[in-house]
């Protein structure tokens, strides 16, 4: 075990634990234990944003997937990216001004109902725990790998250290932990790419001369179609990055933890800043990982490219660098699970236990007891399935969790926001077809169904390993037919209106 890469973990677990005892004082209510009382400034809010999105998935595996395939692994940065302007101009102020807690509130604003706000719950609880796995299993592996652990206790360790955060601090402790993260990442990648230029005496040409040399795509490196070669399957994959963002739970319930409108657009503003420039700085790290590791190595150490950006650190700093990059991914995983913990969370003991099980009656104590609860179990879920996958490619489901946010939640939200004649029914079968539609999709693909390597011996029936170009709309049609064949609208015009002037206004409601 290498004495270096153990102490700087253990200064990242000591640091997260004391901000969690910090937090763990101040979430005595359901306010302060699901949105931390709405205290956040914007840009402390923008920075958790970015914490909570920029996954493993994000810097690991961006940085790795451009230094194999190129142009087409930077991609990917750039749909992430550009889904915040879908949260920005359309979801992000009417969410915070509809609900309270969870997205189940925002719909119940328009359509109070427990099959609406039930069926709601149940699609975060499964988005969430989606995420969370391969969240979960990069983090037993990085882990087994840099500090000789074997991968069950690896997976423990940040499965236990994750439902520390939430059970004890709740919002508070899960927010200044992305926080602090997001420092971290920032800070320790940037400082990175000055070393990769500094190494090419600070000349772009040199650097893209030198990729060239190192990859065994050479020209071809910085061109398309090294990643997929259909045209469809990346306009397929774009599509569900840049819809899916405005469909998570875990980056749309953080527009509570502000106070006002304003804000919130501080909130995406911050945010969207540290999210292009973290992705441009993927880009030089990937570049760099070509250049100065060599496409053999990365293949040869994993072929996979996970461990591009520590393998680069190891080049350009040794032990001690090495370290520190390992360190910041794994403060990434930790910080993101402890997101989809709480949105989970929120989903089970708000909607769930306090809304259908117990009717709103109940103590303040005891919703609280209920969320802490609710985040041991489903912590203790995520990582059993983390274990009993850890043999098992579980990539596809960080596609899958944006294609299921895109083609469920995201028509819900929008034609209840936007559409007058949409109604209760609409609401729980554009959820119901998008979440079920997303699923079958990938169970019948190249994923699942393969004739070597698939978990289904058989040729796929369908062959886009992203599907989202057919999922998505199959949610907006279920939304729509659901609407259409249901009858008449729910509610009268009046109602609409006084709906809509609360949702862009503010007026009438609690929030501004």
């Amino acid at each position: 075990m290498n004495i270096t890469y153990l102490l700087f973990f253990l200064c990242i677990i000591v640091c997260t634990l004391i901000i969690t005892y910090w937090a763990a004082r101040q979430s005595k209510t359901t306010n302060q234990f699901y949105i931390a009382a709405g205290s956040l400034t914007g840009m402390q809010n923008g920075m958790a944003i970015a914490g909570d999105y920029i996954s493993a998935a994000s810097f690991l595996g961006i940085v790795g997937t451009v230094a194999l395939n190129g142009f087409d692994g930077f991609l990917y940065a750039i749909g992430f990216l550009v889904s915040y302007l879908i949260v920005l101009f359309f979801i992000a102020e009417p969410v915070h001004r509809l609900g309270r807690y969870s997205l189940g509130d925002v719909i119940c604003a328009r359509f109070p109902s427990d099959r609406v706000r039930g069926t709601m719950a149940v699609g975060t609880l499964v988005i969430s725990v989606l995420y969370m796995i391969p969240q979960l299993v990069a983090a037993g592996l990085l882990i087994r790998l840099l500090l000789d652990i074997n991968y069950s206790t690896s997976v423990l360790i940040i499965g236990s250290l994750m439902t520390i955060y939430v059970v004890f601090g709740g919002m508070f402790a899960t927010s200044w932990v992305q926080i602090v993260k997001t420092v971290l990442l920032l800070s320790g990648t940037f400082l990175l790419s000055l070393i990769v230029f500094s190494r090419f005496d600070w000349n772009v040409a040199a650097l893209i001369q030198e990729v060239q040399l190192g990859t065994p795509l050479g020209e071809q490196f910085f061109l398309p179609g090294n990643l997929f070669d259909e045209p469809l399957e990346t306009l397929s994959l774009q599509l569900a990055l840049i819809l899916g963002t405005a469909g998570l739970p875990h980056i749309l319930i953080r527009f509570f933890t502000v106070r006002n409108t304003k804000e919130v657009r501080k909130s995406l503003l911050t945010s969207t800043g540290i999210i292009g420039l973290f992705y441009i700085i993927t880009l030089i790290l990937g570049l760099g990982a070509v250049a100065l590791v060599g496409y053999q190595q990365l293949i040869t150490l994993d072929p996979t490219g996970n461990l591009a950006a520590p393998l680069l650190a190891g080049q350009l700093g040794g032990d001690f660098l090495m370290a520190f990059i390992s360190a910041i991914a794994f403060t990434t995983i930790v910080a993101v699970v402890a997101g989809l913990v709480i949105s989970a969370t929120t989903a089970f003991s708000h909607d769930i236990y306090y809304h259908i099980m117990k009717k709103g009656r109940t103590t303040e104590k005891r919703q609280v007891r209920a969320a802490q609860v609710s985040a041991f179990i489903i912590g203790l879920v995520s990582t059993l399935f983390a274990l009993g996958l850890k043999n098992i490619n579980v990539t596809f489901l960080v596609s899958l969790t944006f294609i299921v946010a895109a083609s469920s939640n995201l028509p819900v939200l929008l034609f209840t926001i936007y559409w007058k004649r949409f109604n209760r029914a609409g609401a729980v079968t554009g959820m119901i077809s998008g979440l079920v539609g997303a699923f079958v999709l990938v169970l019948f693909g190249p994923h699942i169904m393969h004739p070597v390597d698939g978990w289904i011996p058989h040729e796929p029936l369908i062959p886009l390993n992203n599907p989202g170009i057919i999922a998505i709309p199959l949610g907006f049609l279920g939304a729509y037919l659901g609407t259409v064949f249901s009858g008449k609208p729910q509610e009268n015009a009046a109602d609409f209106a006084k709906f809509t002037v609360k949702a862009h206004t503010g007026a009438g409601g609690d929030r501004r």
